[in-house]
């Protein structure tokens, strides 16, 4: 037995040893990675040296003798930074994430060589204007010489991520870059699941009662002529396939950043004139929302131009300030919301598979084959096929299959696949110009993806709607709403709108304008920009706090970009508990009877502000959550659960009873009639028995903040095991759905409340003193886990806190990061 126990000592003693070797020759291995922010390099083709200084925020500021050496320099800083993002994202954008993960991202490559962004690139890279092109080329030269300092150098392939796969790292091209923008585009729209949705709801529902569940924004003054169900042949068999589809995407496009709403394009955006400024010069707020990742999908940076030092918000893989300022002007960016993509049924030749009917008949596709290689799985041959309308999408994309009729197929229209694409040659120009004036004008060959661009200079504010918007026929079936007959003529599109003709709010020296995705134009059908809007619960909050006060701040504009003040559960609340607030006796305790009764003190006494550290917001977002479910729950079956999200117009229809909505209160099944204060008390009580079984019964203790942690995960690394302690970045978080810091719920059954997108990068600027403007991000600049500064933004982002954006070279050297020298080589 001795001898045993000795030699399973030594066993322990040697798989310890083994263990803590295998651990430090991965931590040796992946800290080779680790750039060094002081190291001096030689390089070829360069007018003069380079200068990259990093903050104590790890910024780069880039200084150089020319533009060009300076968008090389910004294409090193991203690549020593971001280069697994980088190249992760291009093999998006060009279908080609099976070679690396294989069978799990087919179906994304798919849909990404159906939508064939990569090629759309290609051929628009020849009308960019000599200036962006250049640009282009020299940060493809700089990201370029990154990866050759790192095959030289061997400094652990670039990033730890690259030691889990085996090829090899192909260099930058300029339409890469293209493609990436393309991406953003196609991450930013979500009016093709919205069409899907609309489609299918309409195939269980009147007209009536889906007003209710998918209601316009307000001040709207068209509604749908058709449902889906005319639109279709009548020998559709498209009631039975309905049942299958239960979600959004009935495949996992998570890799790709495909989401429905509302995780689609997202943000918001305010600036006072001089007369609204206590300091007399214009001030700005801007903070896009995306889809949070670890890496964070914005990058810092200052750019030295020549016409100007720009700082602000990259997309690493993209040269350009996407969002920021310069001492002349600033500019932010919103989702506009356009309705830029339609959906179209087309059908197929029964006599020959390769044509669908056209208005003059029956004309063949373009088809051409593609090879998608799959690790340890066998290469797959896909057919893509284009119709007049549009590349034909897969059946496994969008739930597409449960509203596409058995011999048909589905194409789409979209702007962002334009080969005359000029929207990266848009944002050189804007990173140009000096005023708002040569703002807007930079702005009119923007295409992809339709923004609101909020510009301020010292003197002037101005909001216009840019990106292209189709123009509709009349007598389009579904105006867009819904997919519609690809053979009709009326049903496509007749162009695109003018830009003159795009909203412009500029307003004189008294104004403010804003946008958090709301609707931003009351023209009808046709002249309209869309039916689906991003937000009708953050504007009205947004307008309390700016008619709150007659002139602003650059405090008072921080304090509204952090404020988690729910007008949502301040209307509803009223309406929906109106007949349970104080009423009945107390209940014995340790009864579910005194449980709510315990839920309803508390809202009674809230005011709405969605706290990390308070009970109510879970309380209330588990009670609305749970309403929303018994209302639709009935009629939908199981397309419920493609709703996800609280519709707060839906449950105040309902509960107000516009238009006969308190008709979704009762339950169609049961014999009795049910109250909508019964569906109300019901979902209470199913919501705290819920939250008891999740986070304790005690509802006093309760934290919102437990719930609606702050999800940074890493797309490759981010649900491997004790990988994604390491790699994923996780953070108690206030704000809500519908709160001006913007904090929207995953709504999956596991975790519904997780925080999952939002203001990624937050900016601030002001006119009065512009180098004391700030900005932040959600993690930090590095995309390597064992850096410091991958996640050391992250607290002060959550805390509402941020970091200077100073344009002052001195500042930037002073007690920072590093210096990296870039030289010309003799």
């Amino acid at each position: 037995m001795a001898v045993y126990f000795k030699w399973l000592f030594r066993l322990v003693i040697g798989i310890l040893i083994i263990t803590l070797m295998i651990g430090y020759l991965a931590y040796y291995l992946g800290t080779r990675s680790l750039p060094d922010y002081n190291a001096t390099f030689t390089t070829k083709g360069l007018s003069g040296p380079i200068e990259i200084a990093r903050d104590t925020a790890n910024v780069p500021h880039i200084f150089a003798s020319t533009d060009e050496d300076v968008f090389y320099g910004i294409g090193f800083a991203h690549a020593q930074d971001r280069l697994f993002q980088m190249m992760l994202l291009r093999r998006t954008a060009q279908g080609k994430l099976s070679e690396l993960f294989g069978p799990r991202t087919k179906n994304t490559d798919k849909l990404m060589r159906s939508l064939a962004i990569y090629d759309a690139a290609e051929s628009s890279i020849a009308v960019q204007t000599p200036q962006t092109r250049a640009a282009l080329d020299a940060y493809a030269r700089g990201v370029n010489a990154w990866i050759g300092e790192i095959n030289k150098g061997s400094m652990g392939r670039g990033a730890p991520e690259f030691f889990l796969f085996p090829s090899e790292i192909a260099y930058w091209r300029a339409e890469d870059s293209l493609a990436l923008l393309k991406l953003v585009a196609l991450r930013q729209s979500d009016h093709i699941s919205t069409e899907v949705t609309r489609a299918r709801t309409s195939l269980l529902l009147p007209k009536e009662r889906l007003r209710d569940l998918l209601p316009d924004a307000p001040g709207s003054v068209s509604t749908m002529l058709k449902d889906y169900a005319q639109i279709l042949p009548k020998d559709s068999d498209l009631p039975n396939k309905l049942a299958q589809g239960t979600s959004q995407m009935s495949e996992n496009y998570a890799m790709a950043g495909l989401q429905p709403a509302p995780f689609g394009g997202a943000s918001n955006v305010w600036a006072a004139a001089p007369a609204r400024s206590a300091s007399g010069a214009s001030l700005m707020a801007n903070d896009p929302h995306l889809g949070f990742t670890a890496p964070g999908a914005w990058y810092l940076a200052h750019l030295g131009l020549r016409t100007g030092g720009t700082i602000g918000a990259t997309i690493p893989g993209i040269p350009f300030i996407v969002a920021g300022r310069k001492d002349s002007l600033a500019w932010g960016i919103t989702s506009a919301y356009t309705d830029d993509a339609d959906l179209y049924i087309e059908q197929i030749n029964p006599e020959d598979s390769t044509q669908v009917m056209t208005p003059e008949g029956f004309k063949k596709m373009r088809i051409k084959s593609s090879i998608i290689r799959i690790k340890d799985a066998a290469p797959e041959t896909v057919t893509l096929r284009w119709t007049e309308n549009g590349p034909v999408l897969p059946q496994t994309a969008f739930n597409l299959n449960t509203v596409t009729p058995t011999g048909f197929l589905m194409s789409v229209a979209w702007t962002a696949l334009a080969a005359d694409d000029t929207s990266m040659s848009a944002l050189y120009a804007l990173m140009q110009a000096n005023s708002v004036d040569e703002g807007l004008e930079a702005g009119q060959d923007f295409v992809a993806p339709a923004l609101n661009l909020t510009l301020a200079d010292p003197d002037r504010v101005a909001q216009k709607t840019i990106g292209r918007a189709p123009l509709r026929d009349i007598n389009h079936q579904s105006q867009g709403r819904i997919p519609s007959q690809g053979w009709v003529e009326a049903n496509r599109w007749q162009g695109v709108r003018d830009y003159a003709s795009l909203p412009l709010a500029a307003p004189d020296e008294t104004g403010i304008v804003g946008n958090t995705n709301n609707k931003t134009t009351n023209e009808a059908f046709p002249n309209h920009l869309s039916y689906h809007w991003g937000d009708t619960q953050r504007i009205q909050r947004w307008k309390g706090l700016m008619q709150s006060r007659e002139v602003h701040t650059r405090e008072s504009f921080i304090e509204a970009q952090n404020d988690i003040v729910s007008y949502s559960a301040r209307a509803l609340l009223p309406l929906v508990a109106a007949d349970l607030w104080f009423t009945g006796e107390a209940a014995p305790e340790g009864t579910p009877e005194r449980q709510r009764q315990r839920a309803l003190e508390l809202l009674a006494e809230w005011n709405g502000e969605m706290n990390e550290h308070l009970p109510e917001p879970l309380i209330y977002s588990a009670w609305m959550r749970a309403l929303q479910d018994r209302l639709i729950r009935d009629e939908l079956g199981p397309l419920a659960r493609a709703f996800t999200h609280v519709e707060p117009l839906f449950i105040e229809r309902v509960f107000r009873d516009i238009g006969g909505a308190s008709v979704w209160c009762d339950v169609l099944q049961s014999a009795s009639t049910e109250t909508c204060s019964d569906i109300a008390r019901l979902s209470l009580d199913d919501a705290l028995l819920a939250v008891g079984e999740t986070y304790g019964t005690a509802l006093e203790s309760l934290r919102w903040g437990d719930a609606h942690m702050a999800e940074h995960k890493h797309p490759v690394l981010g649900d491997v095991p004790f990988l994604k302690w390491i790699v994923n970045i996780r953070q108690s978080t206030s704000g809500g759905d519908n709160t001006l810091m913007r904090g929207v719920t995953s709504g999956k059954a596991d975790a519904p409340y997780a925080n999952v997108h939002g203001a990624a990068y937050r900016g601030v600027y002001d006119f009065a003193d512009p180098d004391s403007s700030v900005f932040i991000t959600a993690t930090g600049q590095s995309g390597h886990p064992l850096s410091r500064h991958y996640d050391d933004l992250g607290e002060l982002w959550r805390r509402g806190e941020y970091v200077p954006m100073t344009l002052d070279p001195s500042l930037a050297r002073a007690a920072g990061v590093g210096i990296t020298t870039i030289l010309p080589e003799d």
